[in-house]
Parts: structure tokens; sequence; C-alpha cells
């Protein structure tokens, strides 16, 4: 049996199995078998992870905190949790290929998952012009008119990207005003190809085998118009992906996992949360990975509380190198 099992390989899953397995407690990591490495694996470059001020691509930078996390003993399994029992001491997880694991402890970091528009269209033509990915599928549409649905940082970053294919990009928000930061907002205004189409909803995705085009429903008077296209890239947010704790962890309003205060403490003694599966609001790659920390602090607490862990617990100072003199 396993002192703890960690749920999700994205910053917050990787973040704390380096802390966990630092405090010889050998997690194991339990890794998507087609989603390993989380959203970042769909991200082009990441500019404001601290430590790389020139950039790092997404997936080099879950590559990294992979490595980092067995170089300290941390085991990584590539396949999905199906089921799990967090009643009692012993928490059970059950994997596709069959495998049950045992823990004593559990760190539930399943991030977010790309939402959806909700229409018949979108469902029918995924993986035939419509796409949730932009480094996934973007090279198809070289010299193609696409459009990016969304008004974030998300949808910015995805439509410049994708000016590297395409001849002309969309950006369709249903406001007046995109929430995009302003940096991001400034470079996707400057790109030539880009092209805003304000205050407009998609409500339907025009094609049989293919996509050629949405409709477009005016949020201001309910007009509708056709936008000949071939293809449409969807960033319009994520939610977290909590289907497999609905009935055994208390959600917050927002969908997400509740937890105590800073705390990565859920409704469940001995089980834990962190990243965006706790975070309806902040959702950066750095807060995920705060959160990785402290779970594996919360984590190695709960087990030496409970005179398991082989060790008193340390407080955070100590783990991190220094007494509570030099923290002060």
């Amino acid at each position: 049996m396993r002192q703890v099992i960690i749920i999700g390989s994205g910053p917050a899953g990787y973040t704390a199995a380096i802390y966990a397995a630092r405090a010889n407690l050998a997690p194991l990591v339990l890794a998507s078998s087609v989603e390993a490495g989380g959203e970042l694996m769909n991200t082009t470059e990441v500019e404001n992870f601290p430590g790389f001020p020139e950039g790092i691509q997404g997936p080099e930078l879950m590559a990294k905190m992979q490595e980092q996390a067995e170089r300290f003993g941390a085991e990584i399994v590539y396949d999905d949790v199906t089921a799990l029992d967090l009643s009692g001491d012993v928490k059970t997880v059950t994997m596709g290929s069959g495998a049950v694991h045992e823990a004593e402890s559990v760190v539930f970091a399943t991030g977010s998952a790309p939402r959806k528009i909700g229409i018949e269209g979108e469902q029918r033509l995924s993986g035939r012009g419509v796409s949730y990915c932009a480094t996934c599928d973007g090279f198809f549409f070289r010299e193609r008119v696409i459009a990016v649905v969304g008004g974030g940082d998300s949808a910015m970053e995805e439509a410049t990207f994708l000016t590297k294919f395409a001849s002309k990009v969309y950006v369709i928000h249903r406001r007046e005003e995109l929430r995009a930061s302003k940096i991001m907002q400034d470079r996707a205004f400057a790109n030539e190809k880009i092209e805003f189409v304000f205050n407009s909803a998609v409500v339907d995705v025009l094609g049989e085998d293919a996509v050629t085009g949405v409709v477009l429903e005016s949020t201001v008077d309910g007009s509708r118009t056709e936008l000949p296209l071939d293809g449409v890239f969807v960033a319009i947010g994520n939610d977290p992906r909590t289907h497999l704790v609905h009935d055994q962890l208390q959600l917050t309003e927002h969908g997400t996992v509740w937890v105590d205060g800073r705390s990565s403490r859920t409704s469940v003694s001995g089980v834990f949360a962190a990243g965006d599966v706790i975070d309806p609001t902040y959702r950066q790659a750095v807060t995920a990975a705060g959160s990785g920390t402290v779970a594996a602090l919360d984590v190695e607490h709960y087990l030496a509380a409970r005179g398991e862990a082989g060790a008193p617990a340390a407080d955070v100072a100590e783990i991190d190198g220094l007494d509570e003199a030099d923290a002060a």
C-alpha cells in the first residue's frame, strides 16, 4: 500500500509529486493514458512561468517537471482512473487496465477540461474542423480561413498562434470587450491576419463532412448571419474534472472541489486537492504548482500526525531547507 497517490499530471500533480518524493513518501502519480501533462501540453510558449525569462514551450515545461519528480523517486503510471473509493482509512483507486492501487492518502489534481459551446454542429463536426487545441490541429489549416471563439487569454493565444498557418483568423466574442489581459489583447489587435467579430454568439456550425461556416446570432438585436469558414477553434474556458468525485467530495457553487481555506484539505479525511480542480478564478500554471506544494505538505503533516510517515511533521520553512530563524 502506498503512502500517497497523486491523480493528475499537470503542474499541480507534478509539483505535489516533487515535494512528496523529497519527503520520502514514494508517491505514485497516475497520469492519463492520453492527456498526461495536463492542459499545458496543448499550449505553445509559456512566457509567465518564473525562471524562464525567454519563455518555454508548454510540453517542455511539463517534461522538466516530470523529470524532476522522477529524479526524487516518484513513480509515473500512464493509465486512466475509472473509479475511486475514498471512504475509510485506505483509499482505493481502480484503473482502466483493471489494476487497483491502495493508499493512505490521495491528492486529487485532475485539472480542467475545455468547455464546449453545446450546439449540435459542434459535436457532429468535432475533429472534422471543430477543434479545442490550436497546437494540436493548427497545421491542418494552412492558408485556410478559420475562427476562434472566445475572449480570454486562451482565445487570444490560440488566435495569434493560428496566424502562423491560416490566411485569416476571426475572433468571435459574445461581448463588446475582451476579457483577455492587455498584453494579449494588444498582440492580437496588432496582428493583421486577425479580425474581431464582437457581440456575436455561435449558434450553429455548418457543414456535412467538414466545417463550411458558422451561424452567428447578434447579442444586441438577435439577428443572424452566416460566416464562411474552414475551421472553428473553441476557446471559451474550462470546466473542472470532478466526475470521479461527484458523490464523494464536497463541491463548491463553481463546481470545483471544496477545500478548507488556503489548505488542500477536502471534505474527506486523507484526501487533498490541488490545481485547477479547486480554482475557478486564477487557473495559472504557477498557481497550480503552488497549490500542488500545499497539497504535498498537507499530506506529509497528515501522515505524520497519524504516526505513519516515518518522521515528525516538518514545517514549511524546514522543508525548504530553512530553520525558523532564517524564515523569519
